[in-house]
């Protein structure tokens, strides 16, 4: 394991490639530009399903300040499928509670996972750079590549491939793949190469976000405030994170100078307003922030695939930005796999931008109607902002009135061409296109989980399948299928029952869920052939 004492500061030298010295640019099936937090997430999904790919990677470290810090319970369950869920659990701070504070005053208090029988909390927070170093450890567990200091200058496409110019410390020299997939952020070199623009918002408000070390006696929870004392007419947002380091995020407003705002002695004095004269603490990470919810309209450009920032953008209240990045991963890395072993055509990756395009702008109007309640642009919103507030205090109805941030949660992927519609009823709220739910098994007499049992494939899971001897895997048309029986005093069994009433299972019910752990089909009664046809259309052959 890396020196995690220096996460935050870890370097690493730039390394001479052979593929530097060939003859021809050497070809690779995959070339993912970023090392961030999404790169190496797709790397590990790549990785884990047998497809190398390789990771090009500008700097020479890893992410600058704690940046993306609340990783939320789906992109948790996405980690703990490729191998780093625990230790993010183990590293991080766990919170699922919130305040609420107009003035000095506590408006209300909310809790996000009110219910148990999940393994994943509600939200982790951890410094990216943290997260960073444990996806890198996986990935170079799984025999995965990331090339320091390489730079991708320029790209050309054809109809089978993409040739890259890459800059280094030695020189140029040139790759060429089948396909690229840029995780290169939100100043992305690739979409610019490509000339192509976002739809979207620029928010014209000023926003100052720190880091700072400290002992406090605060509990682990999100703490927002509305026009407190200590920062009059503006907002605060208040953080837990790993090592004793706090987030503190400070609404500054348009006509601020961010350089001025910057400086140290400035943030010294914002901050011991807030905590008092005082506090002891030190500053580590400052950075001023203009807010932005922007979307590309595609995400597939020929061979050029975007995910995470280079794709979309959106304001940090809420935690939608990195978290969609990892599920933008989450759902690519299946279908990729599938097109590369010819199993499926290109038109599957048509799906991921569709999809992820649907999850964006989700995303994009949450954390848009999250900054316009925040940060009013006129006397009359402001007046029905500040009305909103002075309700919440006394009447439960208007606190759904008051928007600090909806928090992050996966988008139920309702309108996709991989769905089969229902034919049976049922009574619950995870239909085709909903994101699986955990709930706490029995496995062998021991204790397990329902999510450790969709292992990235396509997996069926019938409950009390009613006598019925079925098979442990199935192939369709070249597709493994694992199939997963749960029934009572069976190797699985749902003894608490919360699978049970989560999926409405009656005995007989069969859900199909896809490598991501979405729902692609559901069943009242186990049907071979349906199975076939649902997974035909899952993987795309009925597009």
């Amino acid at each position: 394991m890396m020196d995690g004492r220096s996460a935050s500061s870890l370097s690493f030298g730039y390394v001479r490639s052979p593929d530097q010295d060939g003859a021809r640019p050497a070809a690779h099936q995959i070339i993912i530009v970023g090392g961030g937090l999404v790169g190496l997430t797709m790397a590990i999904d790549l990785a884990s399903k047998g497809v190398k790919a390789v990771v090009l990677e500008k700097s020479n470290t890893l992410s600058e300040g704690s940046r993306s810090i609340c990783q939320a319970k789906r992109t948790l369950e996405v980690w703990d499928r490729l191998g780093v869920g625990d230790i993010m659990l183990k590293r991080g701070v766990e919170w699922r509670k919130g305040k609420v504070f107009s003035d000095d005053h506590l408006l209300y208090t909310f809790d996000l996972q009110p219910e148990g029988g999940h393994k994943m909390p509600a939200f982790v927070n951890l410094q990216q750079y943290w997260v960073e170093q444990y996806l890198l450890e996986r990935l170079l567990e799984l025999g995965g590549e990331v090339r320091w200091c390489h730079e991708a200058r320029s790209i050309r496409q054809s109809d089978d491939g993409v040739c890259i110019e890459v800059a280094t410390p030695d020189g140029p020299y040139n790759l060429d793949c089948e396909w690229l997939i840029a995780c290169d952020g939100a100043r992305s070199d690739i979409r610019r190469h490509l000339g192509l623009t976002f739809d979207g918002r620029v928010f014209k408000d000023k926003f100052l976000i720190t880091d700072v070390k400290m002992k406090g006696e605060f509990p682990n929870e999100r703490w927002f405030w509305f026009d407190p004392s200590f920062h009059s007419g503006q907002t605060a947002l208040l953080h837990r994170q790993a090592d004793d380091i706090w987030r503190i995020d400070l609404q500054l407003g348009w006509e601020a100078n961010a350089e001025e705002e910057k400086k140290l002695e400035n943030v010294k004095r914002r901050i011991k307003a807030m905590l008092g004269d005082d506090a002891k603490f030190e500053i580590e990470w400052i950075s001023v922030y203009v807010f932005q919810c922007r979307t590309l309209s595609d995400y597939v450009h020929g061979r050029v695939i975007f995910a995470g920032d280079s794709a979309h953008q959106v304001s940090p209240f809420g935690a939608r930005g990195g978290n969609a990045g990892v599920q933008d991963a989450d759902n690519l890395g299946w279908k990729m796999k599938l097109v590369l072993d010819g199993e499926a055509s290109c038109s599957l990756l048509d799906t991921y931008s569709r999809e992820r395009v649907y999850a964006a702008r989700e995303n994009i109007l949450h954390s848009t109607r999250a900054t316009d309640f925040i940060t009013p642009k006129s006397k009359a919103s402001r007046i029905l902002r500040d009305q909103a507030l002075s309700l919440a205090a006394k009447y439960p109805f208007a606190q759904k009135l008051v928007n600090s941030g909806r928090l992050s949660e996966p988008a139920h992927l309702i309108d996709t061409p991989l769905n089969t519609p229902d034919n049976d009823v049922f009574a619950c709220h995870i239909a085709p296109g909903s994101p699986a739910e955990d709930a706490p098994l029995s496995k062998n007499g021991k204790e397990d989980w329902f999510l450790q049992e969709l292992k990235g494939e396509f997996t069926v899971v019938a409950y009390e399948p009613n006598g019925l001897n079925l098979p442990t895997r199935l192939d369709i048309g070249g597709i493994p299928i694992a199939v997963k029986t749960i029934a009572k005093g069976a190797a699985l069994d749902d003894v608490s029952g919360a699978l049970r009433r989560r999926y409405d299972m009656k005995p007989g019910t069969a859900y199909l869920f896809r490598p991501d752990q979405h729902v692609a089909a559901r069943w009242r009664k186990w049907s071979g052939t349906g199975v076939e046809e649902c997974v035909e259309r899952a993987a795309g052959r009925r597009i």
